[in-house]
């Protein structure tokens, strides 16, 4: 791995075409100025709402008018401050756009208690009878469900402006980890430095050189752990702004609240943790075989990347990546892959590293943007999956976005990893169909075994570890860092086995997951990979109909609720068989790769 470029030396043709949302940055300021006062003036529709059908749809008109201007705004603010978090510039305008929301927030806090001041069969007959209203249909349905927890106009406005102090513990974590934070070089015995960062840190465990994976993994959570108080500090806030708003909006736990959302019931949520427990068996059988295979007596966290076999030091350019995943996904039809082709010649995807780009990656944009993909490609195989993951979550938006209004083109969390996954399913089940060398079938088998290690078990005991911090935190128990620690090491215990030696270093892995100052959002990346299973199969069972159905979920937006959407493409997540049969799936393959071994 070489030196980190700095931004300005990255090809214009490998970032993301940022300039088709604002074509400079006094574009944006001009935006953000006439934004600024359509906030400022919303409070001239205050007690306006109940005089009239047509003044309440005046009001829902400008009040979604000012939210899609100022998603456009966060969109730009926010991604440029992301591909280099050290730019202050950046920072300063994603602080604005921030901020400019939570003062909407408030603007408009009257508005919601007003529209319920109707009353429910009042708001009911109106929306049956007034047409200009059908366009608002869901989001008055919703707040009609979600009732019992909207507060009166005073408090609603109070919790909107608490809302950007509640962001600080994520912000600074960010901040910190991504631009702040700098590693020590790990040594090798030979002498050979390598440099150690937040981004590079899975590449470099990846590495058929125990040596290397040992240095850099204890020197990258040796300086994390110098930092443990800090860290147990911001994911304490976390907890605490999550347990302050579920108990303002009377919920009986800051999960209720998250799940509440999407209309979630909690079962799922415990059904899941249930169905991986019961599968660890399969878990501890996988890790067995994973110490077998590399010929180790002990088998260490730092050997968990690392791959089975040689074919998995292959690296991969951008464009052979472009390929693989067009071939993988032409299950979905001609339609899918011209908008996948779409997004490769029209700089959807900012493509690799650069010193301060925020690490990992993501899909994101906004109703009048084209979908954007951040990635921090370094050639890899997992690079590649990471690639059809997310233009599956980028063309997932597109499809919504084109056939939603704006008032439900964003699909909610809850399916928000069903179309990324699904990509990820299809694209291993064809590798794995047009391979004939057994050393890469090996590793094609360990790969997909991986994923659901990181995205079934592996996102699961998060899952459990976020349910567990946050019932000690409303139970009043300080959080603090050793704490936090010994709860990580416990379940990293469980869920790994006894043939994974879970080093004392793996107890600080909690202080470098982003998405914990998420609350309750990782449980998803579970389900949603168990729907995606379901649906891959499904597609390539039954041809063009399963297609035509996984369509009809693409372009859901959020016009139903998640449970439903999954429904019309033929998966009842409510129900335990769907992660049942992907844990069976994952035993299955591990007898397959125990056989090749």
């Amino acid at each position: 791995m070489g030196e980190l470029l700095e931004r300005g030396q990255i090809a214009t043709e490998d970032t993301w075409n940022l300039e088709s949302v604002y074509a400079s940055d006094d574009q944006w300021e001009t935006h953000f100025s006439e934004m600024k006062k359509r906030v400022e003036g919303f409070g001239v529709y205050r007690g306006k709402v109940r005089e009239s059908l047509s003044c309440l749809k005046a009001v829902l008109d400008e009040a979604y008018a000012i939210e899609r201007n100022l998603g456009r705004l966060m969109v730009y603010a926010k991604m440029r401050s992301d591909q280099d978090t050290s730019n202050t510039f950046y920072q300063n305008l994603s602080s604005r756009a921030a901020s400019l929301g939570i003062s909407m927030d408030a603007a408009s806090a009257f508005l919601r208690p007003e529209i319920l001041s109707w009353g429910e069969e009042a708001l009911k007959e109106a929306l049956a009878k007034e047409e200009g209203l059908s366009a608002y249909a869901r989001p008055i349905l919703e707040m009609i469900r979600t009732n019992a927890h909207t507060k009166d106009e005073g408090t609603e406005a109070l919790l909107a402006d608490a809302g950007e102090m509640a962001e600080a513990p994520h912000k600074i974590f960010n901040v910190f980890l991504n631009a702040d934070l700098s590693f020590p070089d790990a040594v090798l015995s030979d002498g050979t430095r390598i440099p150690v960062t937040n981004s590079s840190l899975v590449t470099w465990l990846e590495s058929d050189n125990r040596e290397l994976r040992r240095e850099v993994f204890g020197t990258y959570y040796a300086q994390l752990r110098n930092f443990g108080n800090t860290m147990a500090g911001l994911l304490e806030g976390n907890v605490k702004q999550a347990i302050f708003f579920s108990k303002a909006r009377n919920f009986t736990s800051s999960r209720a609240m998250y799940l509440d959302r999407s209309n979630i019931p909690e079962q799922v949520y415990d059904n899941l943790i249930g169905a991986v427990h019961r599968a660890l068996p399969s878990m501890y059988r996988y890790v067995a075989l994973r110490r077998k295979i590399l010929g180790l007596d002990e088998l260490h966290m730092y050997d968990v990347y690392t791959p089975l076999s040689a074919a998995g030091s292959r690296k991969y350019t951008i464009e052979e990546a472009k390929r693989m995943v067009k071939e993988g996904l032409a299950p979905l039809g001609e339609e899918y892959l011209e908008i996948l082709q779409e997004g490769f010649d029209s700089r959807w995807i900012d493509v690799y590293p650069n010193r301060g780009k925020r690490g990992g990656a993501y899909s994101w944009g906004c109703y009048d943007s084209q979908p954007f993909v951040l990635m921090n490609y370094q050639g890899t195989l997992d690079n590649v999956f990471t690639l059809a993951h997310e233009m599956g979550h980028s063309i997932h938006s597109w499809y919504s976005r084109r056939n939603q209004p704006y008032q439900t083109a964003d699909y909610k969390i809850f399916v928000a990893e069903v179309a990324s996954t699904c990509n990820e399913a299809l694209l291993i089940t064809d590798m794995l169909a047009k391979t004939t060398d057994p050393e890469e079938r090996r590793y094609l088998l360990n790969h997909f075994l991986d994923t659901f290690k990181g995205t079934l078990f592996r996102q699961t005991m998060f899952a459990e570890f976020e349910l567990k911090i946050h019932r000690m935190g409303e139970q009043g128990i300080p959080l603090t860092a050793d704490l936090l620690n010994q709860t990580y090491l416990e379940l990293n215990r469980l869920y790994f086995g006894p043939d994974m030696v879970s080093d004392p270093e793996i107890a600080c892995e909690w202080m470098r997951i982003p998405h914990f100052y998420t609350p309750f959002y990782v449980y998803q990346y579970a389900t949603g990979f168990s729907a995606a299973i379901a649906l891959s199969g499904r597609i390539l069972r039954e041809g063009a109909s399963a297609v035509e159905d996984y369509k009809k979920f693409l372009k859901g937006g959020s016009s139903l609720d998640p449970i439903d959407l999954l429904k019309l493409a033929g998966v009842d997540i409510t129900q335990e068989q769907p992660v049942e049969d992907a844990l069976r799936m994952f035993d299955g393959l591990v007898k397959e790769l125990e056989e090749l071994a």
